[in-house]
């Protein structure tokens, strides 16, 4: 094992630019936090009309980024479209930057990806994999499905944060059968009993059966008997004196994503409201839709979706329905720990992954201690300077992403007021 200062001759950060993607979710022009940082990383204006959705900090190849080898390119601006070296090509040259310990579990690459996203219309409601089912969708279908890993992820709210995140607890899924006869409809009666009949004498594993045998039923459903439930649930919607937030927020799905399976599917899920600050983790295999809201987000690093809804994308609703944990009830809101007062730490049950979340005052100082992995640094907002194992400053402001090699201490001095995010590898791991 490295010493802290194992690997201090490495000298600097290493400034990266980093890959944006243009989904038609994403929020358009300067609405969106993704499309402020991306403008100023890359050197690069905002276009007004098109929706910035996701930043991506990492080194997947579906959204690499670029290390910034010289002065110029900082000055000038810079793009990553493909060309220079990759971070992925430049650890693989320098593998040490990632601490033996890393470099001994996960070879030569960074586990986790890191990204922010700014929405402004729901996302598919989807699920990702565990590691074994990764890999054979992996080996059958390449092109659609472009890892073999598993994708755990945190997001972690800039901006009011908007989300459906697994399934409501049996109450509340009983409460639904009774007063959206639509789904009744749809699913049909025998389905609908099952779950009407439960009680609390009942065991897990029997409630989870039946809950993933009325939603399998729901997902498949015909798309005109789809249609004609969700027309019969807008009529009835006109006719109510008091209209719940569940149902406002299924009817705004359902102008986002007409005709849509995932509108009603809404109904099953919970959901959720995030302050900036808080997060929300969810494992593999378990359901969610973002809908609404900027967020940092870091994951184990991989891209593979599995859909079922509110998409035009490719749906997979058999392997989705058959993979999911059926998990009843709330999920716990993560309000992270604090390091001290600037810092508050976010550390998921997943080794590959934690994120700090620091908001420094003008005139502010805190430090970063030296730990066994890499880091990524990425300033959301405000100015300042920052260095590595008390070395050189270096000025940084609003859209720098910087790398930290294993064992590098850091010292961050704010301007202005700065909000910066770090992730790294799970403290936990080491």
């Amino acid at each position: 094992m490295e010493g802290n200062g194992g690997l201090s001759k490495m000298g600097r950060f290493q400034r990266l630019r980093c890959s944006v993607k243009e989904y038609d979710w994403g929020k358009i022009g300067s609405d969106s936090v993704v499309a402020g940082l991306c403008s100023v990383n890359s050197g690069v204006g905002i276009d007004p009309k098109k929706a910035y959705a996701e930043f991506w900090m990492g080194t997947h190849e579906s959204g690499p980024s670029f290390v910034v080898e010289s002065e110029r390119d900082l000055v000038n601006g810079w793009c990553g479209n493909g060309e220079g070296v990759t971070l992925k090509s430049w650890i693989e040259k320098n593998p040490n930057v990632l601490g033996s310990e890393v470099l001994r579990k996960w070879g030569g690459d960074l586990p986790f990806l890191f990204k922010v996203l700014s929405v402004a219309k729901a996302l598919s409601i989807q699920a990702h994999p565990d590691k074994s089912l990764a890999r054979r969708l992996h080996e059958s279908q390449p092109d659609v499905y472009k890892d073999g890993n598993h994708k755990p992820e945190m997001a972690l709210a800039i901006t009011e944060f908007e989300a459906l995140c697994g399934f409501v607890s049996i109450e509340e899924l009983k409460d639904v059968l009774h007063s959206v006869p639509e789904i009744r409809e749809l699913v049909g009666a025998a389905y609908a009993e099952q779950v009407l009949t439960l009680n609390c004498h009942d065991d897990e594993d029997k409630v989870k059966t039946m809950v993933k045998s009325l939603f399998t039923q729901l997902m498949s459903a015909d798309k005109e008997m789809v249609s004609c439930a969700l027309s019969k649930f807008k009529s009835r919607l006109k006719l109510k004196d008091e209209v719940t937030v569940k149902e406002q927020l299924v009817s705004q799905l359902e102008r986002q994503y007409p005709d849509d399976v995932g509108v009603i599917a809404a109904f099953f899920m919970n959901y959720v409201k995030l302050k900036p600050g808080q997060a929300l983790c969810l494992g593999a295999n378990e359901l969610h839709a973002y809908l609404f809201g900027d967020c940092i987000e870091c994951m184990a690093t991989s891209d593979n979706v599995i859909r079922a809804g509110l998409t035009p994308k490719k749906r997979d609703v058999q392997t989705l329905c058959s993979m999911l944990t059926y998990k009843l009830g709330s999920l716990d809101i993560l309000e992270g720990s604090p390091v001290n007062k600037y810092v508050r730490k976010y550390s998921p049950p997943y080794e590959e992954f934690e994120v700090d979340r620091c908001i420094l005052p003008a005139g502010a100082s805190t430090t970063f201690p030296a730990i066994l992995g890499p880091s990524i640094f990425l300033v959301a907002n405000g100015e300042g300077r920052a260095t590595m194992c008390s070395r050189k400053e270096e000025i940084i402001s609003k859209g720098d992403v910087l790398f930290a090699p294993a064992n590098s201490q850091v010292g961050i001095k704010s301007e202005t007021e700065l909000e910066l995010y770090r992730a790294g590898v799970n403290g936990r791991f080491f």
